[in-house]
């Protein structure tokens, strides 16, 4: 492996020209194929195989004239303090609002308040259900206009009217100021990081290629594929986060290697053959995340896993191709040979030497670890991320049980929020109180429950040779059956299909959609109907948003244990082969538990419990939507298990070569452990941008991505890590002699590449001697 990407390195560098043409190009056609697709449109979210959707899908096929998941809207009129909607003036303006509604163009139809019942108690507040022939997606912007229109006039008559319902639903479209300020963000972190700003400018370009490429082949693809604006914005959060990372990677390894003396060209080669190998495999951990979405069985999670996984790749293609060839026109920008220290590393390196009492130029400013390449003898203290690397791996050595004592107990602390874990998926309800759908929505729970803003569909289909007779009094059996549960404030008389074949009735709760009170009714009615079907063989199916919202939450509780199954065996796999260990990748995927876990727990404290909310811009607490557990789980294992390659594969660079357990991590994070923590902010900022959007969804995932990020790499790879591995001491590294004959030898930490002359401008010191592996020095 490392060879092979040692020589796409070295050619890419050499025809810098051909392959920046070539991603040009690519760019320009995807950008061209974006411009001209027709515009994507939102899908309903469906789950096959649940009851829920087997009802909407007897809904469509006995109910042809009509649209079971068809968009709905819902006109709440309120009447002036002190007077009631059933007011002469005030139904008069009802009645020409409804009016103007009535025979558009996609208006299927639009009840009467008054003929219906709508009217609450008091009679201060009023609806009419306006129902659509088409779906919120396929709603056309004149229909929409005509809704506000009316509602507009009536308001200008004295009402209030507020609009509910999925009519007036909206693509959420990146690009925002907080998005805009995460990406500045992470500039900043990588010309620190760097110390260039030609080097955090190529970062940055080579980033920015990889994500609107990706994202303008899931523009053009939006229509065929049925991908949705959250696919292209998850596309473009990931890409963006990932790309910048392995771009940063293989530069710093770059830098390193003309540091050492190297000419541009070898340079390219090694810093891709190395560090481009970590990124190969970090990228397919991420990958193989991604892509195990789709074993869960929701079509919208496969596609938004697909997106991302697209995107991954093409960070992936972009740091091994684009990234050297970029090093060719700006080589010495990026990294000059023999570069003396930034301004700011002189000074950060005299109060290092200051504080420790070390001599200017003296013993303690020049001492080499027995494991520095021979040609990179420079003072420790010149570089001062590194020096401080050093001593903090230097210090988990000296105290390991008591860093992961502290390490563990704390993420265990912060992920204890999590016992409270409540799914859910986002309504009305969880949108701004700035919006018309929210005061729409407090409005009906105020005038009739709040219960009537999630209605159950009871879904009745007749057996074959029941008659006319027979199917009333099945219907009348339901409908008695369904009052009768605990919790069912009223049940609605049953609308026919014209064969009289099947039944509909709706059953409004006494409680809110997302309450787990909702959830055990409708597990309550299904039960009580059961008895129902037994009797007279009819179907009896409970569907509606509310009851599909749940069906959804529990599939996605049940595909979790095998997802994580299939996804933490293929990545141990993966790992086993990478570091040829059997414990490392163990270790690896305990610790993104513990991530995980305490990333849920700042979901529940935020989202349910509200803790920081108002902080954050969230206006309104609730379950966590029930799409999250599982897409964090994914997206979030890739990006640990990224952190754990690149952190680690310096340490078994270094272990290979002969150095003792200590001496690997200690070097390890000499390296890396810099560029580790700059890639975690980084990818902290980017999700964090997405924070500011005004989707539940997106809110949440930027969140949890961002504290698991956060936890994975700064308390689970800089501390859990070097404390077990310096616990297992040359165990951590041991592999059963059966699974190292049958693993193939990918050579990630470019062992190849040291038999090769290096192209070094100077004549570097002699090499110690190699020691055979396991062995130290004394």
């Amino acid at each position: 492996m490392a060879t092979f990407l040692y020589r796409i390195g070295r050619w890419a560098f050499r025809r810098r020209r051909l392959v920046g043409g070539l991603w040009l190009g690519v760019l320009v056609l995807a950008i061209a194929a974006a411009g001209l697709a027709p515009e994507g449109k939102e899908e309903d979210l469906s789950m096959p195989g649940t009851e829920s959707q087997k009802a909407f899908d007897l809904l469509d096929e006995r109910f042809p004239q009509s649209n079971a998941q068809g968009a709905e809207a819902r006109l709440v009129f309120r009447a002036p303090d002190g007077q009631r909607v059933t007011a002469r003036e005030n139904k008069a303006t009802v009645e020409d609002t409804l009016g103007s509604l009535d025979g558009g163009d996609q208006v299927a139809s639009a009840t009467d308040p008054y003929e219906a019942g709508a009217v609450s108690e008091d009679g201060t507040i009023a609806y009419s259900t306006i129902t659509y022939t088409v779906g919120a997606v396929d709603l056309t912007e004149q229909t929409k206009s005509a809704l506000e229109d009316a509602a507009s006039r009536a308001r200008d008559a004295g009402l209030t009217v507020e609009i509910g319902g999925s009519a007036l639903d909206s693509e959420e479209e990146p690009g925002g100021t907080t998005e805009i300020i995460g990406v500045a963000v992470a500039a900043v972190v990588l010309v620190l990081a760097l110390g260039s700003l030609v080097a955090a400018g190529l970062s940055l370009l080579t980033a920015f290629v990889g994500v609107a490429i990706a994202f303008g082949l899931v523009s053009a693809l939006a229509v065929p594929l049925g991908l949705t604006s959250t696919v292209a914005i998850l596309a473009l959060m990931l890409g963006l986060a990932v790309g910048i990372d392995y771009a940063l990677f293989i530069t710093s390894r770059f830098r390193d290697e003309r540091a050492q003396g190297r000419e541009p060209e070898e340079a390219a080669g090694r810093a891709v053959g190395t560090a481009g190998s970590a990124v190969v495999f970090a990228g397919a951990t991420v990958f193989i995340a991604l892509i195990g979405l789709g074993v869960v069985g929701i079509p919208e999670l496969t596609k938004m896993g697909m997106g991302g996984a697209g995107a991954v790749a093409l960070a992936v293609l972009v740091a091994l191709t684009l990234v050297p060839a970029l090093f060719g026109f700006f080589g010495n920008g990026v990294s000059p040979a023999r570069a003396k220290p930034r301004a700011w590393g002189r000074i950060l390196a005299r109060a290092v030497r200051k504080a420790e009492g070390a001599p200017r130029g003296g013993a303690g400013n020049c001492a080499i670890s027995h494991d520095e390449p021979a040609g990179d003898r420079r003072p420790i203290a010149a570089d001062p991320a590194k020096r401080m690397g050093t001593r903090w791996a230097r210090f988990v050595l000296r105290r390991p049980a008591a860093v992961l004592l502290v390490a563990g107990l704390g993420l265990g602390a912060v992920a204890l929020p999590a016992l409270s874990l409540e799914l859910g998926l986002p309504g009305d309800e969880s949108k701004s109180v700035e919006t018309t759908q929210r005061r729409a929505y407090d409005l009906l729970s105020e005038g009739f429950g709040p219960g009537f803003n999630g209605p159950l569909t009871v879904v009745v289909d007749m057996p074959a040779s029941s008659g006319s007779g027979d199917s009333r009094a099945t219907t009348d059996l339901v409908a008695r059956t369904v009052r009768g549960v605990d919790g069912v404030v009223s049940v609605g008389d049953p609308v026919l299909s014209r064969t009289k074949d099947t039944a509909v009735l709706t059953a409004i709760p006494r409680t809110a959609p997302n309450s787990g009170e909702t959830k055990d009714l409708v597990h309550a009615i299904r039960g009580a109907v059961s008895g129902v079907e037994a009797d007279t063989g009819a179907g009896i199916l409970v569907t509606g948003t509310t009851a599909m919202n749940i069906d959804i939450s529990e599939a996605m509780s049940d595909a979790l244990i095998p997802y994580l199954t299939v996804v933490i065996g293929l990545a141990v796999l993966l790992l086993m082969v990478v570091f040829r260990s059997l414990l490392v990748p163990v270790k690896a995927a305990l610790g993104f538990l513990l991530s995980v876990g305490a990333a849920f727990g700042v979901l529940v404290a935020v989202f349910q419990w509200g803790w920081a909310a108002d902080l954050l811009g969230i206006e309104q607490t609730g379950p966590v939507m029930s799409l999250m557990p599982i897409l964090i789980i994914g997206i979030v294992f890739g990006l640990a298990m990224d952190y754990e390659v690149f952190l680690l594969t310096r340490m078994r660079e270094t272990y290979v070569h002969g150095a003792s357990p200590g001496e690997a991590i200690v070097n390890g994070f000499r390296h890396s452990g810099r560029v580790v923590a700059a890639a975690a902010i980084i990818m902290i900022s980017v999700f964090a941008g997405f924070i500011g959007m005004s989707s539940p969804t997106i809110q949440t995932m930027g969140v949890g991505l961002a504290a698991a990020v956060a936890f994975d790499a700064f308390v689970v790879r800089m501390a859990i890590v070097p404390a077990v591995l310096a616990l297992l001491g040359h165990r951590a590294w041991w592999l059963p002699p059966i699974l190292n004959r049958v693993l193939p030898n990918v050579d990630i930490e470019g062992e190849k590449l040291s038999t090769r002359v290096p192209a070094a401008a100077t004549v570097p010191d002699a090499a110690p001697p190699r020691l055979p592996v396991g062995r130290h020095r004394q």
